[in-house]
């Protein structure tokens, strides 16, 4: 098994001494991006205020994380820095959910059904796709990564005809329905759906958490990390299976949010330099907290709730991700 090199096991130990002032920094922003979101603007009650604006906050953390440590490990396996989790259908799949439960059923009746049974459906859904896809996966080394990109790429563009077409057979009451559902939104987080995502996503978490240092080999290659003794295929299932599980329980919990990972990936990797995975992963998870809650309390108290967070995530995520296309054109 791979192990680091005795000369520099001190400094492989500690991760985040070269970059403490940094990481200070971001963990004084995050408390105080939360302090504003919880306190700004606040009237009436504060037994009231608090504990709703509190659910939210743990929404915009939970999701934040989730999205950031699933980018960045899925950029790991597949080997590329543009690409996100979005790439294999989540997004896509979630929205053909979405307009086949108001197709079918009608607007009142989606509107209607229990939130936990929901929630339950869409990640069991999710996960599920998740597995069948990455059972493709039968061929080893990037070959099959290329192909498990394709197939995904295929199917999204698929479930994204499928509900278009829906989409115009509908009734313009229920299309509405369907649309304020296709972008994440952070209003109205049932507190009972709370608990159950912050238990899969923290368990998710421990798991990334004792993979690090193998993390750290994967991303010098297929080759590299089968020579230093990483059961390769095995390793990137279990990583794909925790990638699944983080954009299972956020998506089903607030919504898709396409290109923010991307956002804070490339972020964290400008900002801390480094090809550790434990800095990259825990700057990249307190960069998304910020935009998040910095994001949502700019648009509640600035522009009055005049569009959603996830179109401003989209937008900007979609010019940060023409501007890395761009830039890897001209290297």
């Amino acid at each position: 098994m791979w192990r680091a090199e005795s000369g520099s096991d001190a400094a492989r130990s500690r991760p985040f001494a070269e970059h403490r002032p940094t990481f200070l920094v971001l963990v004084a922003l995050v408390l105080v991006s939360a302090a504003f979101f919880m306190t700004v603007g606040a009237r009436g009650s504060w037994s009231f205020v608090l504990p709703f604006r509190a659910t939210k906050l743990l929404a915009m953390v939970l999701v934040g994380h989730a999205i950031a440590v699933s980018t960045v490990l899925f950029q790991t396996i597949s080997a590329n820095r543009i690409l996100t989790p979005s790439i294999m259908g989540f997004d896509a799949l979630y929205g053909l959910i979405q307009t086949v439960l108001v197709f079918s059923a009608g607007a009142a009746f989606t509107v209607a059904i229990d939130p936990l049974l929901l929630f339950s459906a869409e990640t069991i859904t999710l996960m599920g796709f998740a597995c069948l896809l990455y059972g493709t996966l039968l061929a080893t080394g990037m070959r099959g990564m290329h192909r498990l990109l394709l197939i995904g790429v295929v199917l999204g563009v698929l479930f994204r005809s499928v509900s278009g077409l829906m989409l115009r057979l509908i009734d313009p009451n229920d299309f509405i329905v369907v649309q304020d559902r296709m972008f994440a939104s952070f209003n109205g987080v049932d507190p009972t759906l709370l608990g159950i995502s912050t238990i899969l996503i923290l368990a998710a978490t421990l798991s990334v958490a004792r993979l690090v240092r193998v993390l750290d080999v994967l991303a010098l290659g297929r080759d590299i990390a089968i020579s230093l003794g990483i059961d390769h295929r095995r390793t990137v299932l279990v990583v794909l299976a925790l990638v699944a599980c983080f954009v299972a329980v956020s998506t089903a919990l607030v919504g898709p949010v396409a290109f923010f990972g991307l956002i804070v990936a490339s972020l964290a990797r400008t900002l801390v330099g480094s090809r550790r995975h434990a800095t990259t992963l825990a700057a990249a998870s307190l960069l998304a907290m910020i935009a998040l809650l910095a994001g949502q309390t700019i648009l509640e108290h600035v522009f009055h709730f005049d569009t959603a967070l996830g179109i401003v995530v989209e937008f900007v995520g979609g010019i940060v991700f023409l501007a890395l296309l761009l830039k890897k054109g001209a290297a």
